[in-house]
């Protein structure tokens, strides 16, 4: 098709302007895989799922997670998905969106999460991401945040059953978010920071153990894998966590799981998860009792 050609090739070999490292990419010029637009742009999502050994007070519950990867196009000013893009095309910024879920049990009752991260897909023109959703459900109550960026910092709304984080609105610096990693590992795994920098933790793991969602000085470092993955580290030298994310090091760079591991009451333990399936699937239009069987393929 003669439209996506060209979004394909408008988002090749576009510079980007030099900026702090602790704010950025890893370099100055944001670039695509040739092949980008003919994985991205079919019409389909990625939808992965995982095996979930996931820490929760103290032990380690079995469960599964999924990533959920497509590209939309979102309101730049409203910061929601366009029902209708065609009619207000200057207000159109095309992301790649997260959906990350978990489903695992502590003892008799359940725990459903999910955060949604929106990163523009051409950096050059939108360098950073727009918004962050996460939630968490479980039979005590639930709690909700949401980040979304504007005027170069990020405007927080949380809201919690807990007294001790109750209703919450504030700001904090526009710093690049872990949340947004794994998008960026799909766009170009090249241009993820390195070195010593601030980053927002992950925003599921802040609502897991209580702690102001701000930004926090981190160690960040690419590795090399098996031979076919690389691995990219995030060290929080003062909340003691380490998060590791291993990916398939061609395009369409896969996320095939990653690690966790951070103080649990006196000891360090480590969430882990293990990819069993990936699909390309237009996944909204298999929404009949018949579909059912594909959640049998996925392994969920």
């Amino acid at each position: 098709m003669k439209a996506r050609s060209f979004i394909v090739l408008l988002g090749i070999l576009i510079s980007f302007p030099s900026c702090s490292l602790n704010n950025s990419l890893n370099t100055n010029q944001h670039e695509l895989d040739p092949n980008f637009g003919e994985y991205w742009y079919q019409g389909k999502a990625e939808l992965a799922s995982y095996d979930l050994q996931q820490v929760r007070y103290g032990e380690i519950r079995e469960g599964h997670a999924a990533l959920i990867f497509v590209t939309e196009d979102f309101s730049r000013s409203k910061q929601v998905k366009l029902d209708y893009p065609i009619k207000n095309e200057s207000d159109v910024v095309k992301v790649i969106k997260l959906n990350f879920t978990k489903k695992f049990t502590t003892g008799i009752y359940p725990y459903s999460t999910m955060t949604s991260v929106f990163t523009p897909i051409y950096l050059n023109d939108d360098p950073k991401t727009i918004k962050l959703t996460t939630s968490s459900q479980e039979w005590c109550g639930h709690t909700f945040l949401q980040a979304n960026f504007k005027n170069n910092s990020y405007q927080i709304q949380g809201y919690s059953y807990f007294e001790s984080e109750g209703d919450q609105n504030y700001s904090v610096d526009g710093v690049i978010m872990e949340d947004e990693v794994w998008n960026r590992i799909r766009l170009n795994p090249e241009e993820l920071p390195t070195g010593k920098l601030e980053m927002l933790p992950g925003s599921l793991f802040c609502r897991f153990k209580h702690v102001a969602f701000k930004p926090e000085q981190v160690v960040a470092k690419m590795e090399e894998g098996n031979g076919t993955t690389r691995q990219y580290q995030l060290h929080y030298p003062e909340i003691k966590r380490t998060l590791k994310i291993e990916f398939n090091s061609t395009f369409p760079f896969e996320i095939q799981g990653w690690e966790e591991t951070y103080p649990e009451g006196d000891q360090l333990m480590t969430t882990r998860a293990s990819l069993k399936k990936a699909v390309q699937l237009d996944y909204w239009n298999k929404n009949s009792n018949a579909d059912e069987y594909l959640r049998s393929e996925l392994g969920i």
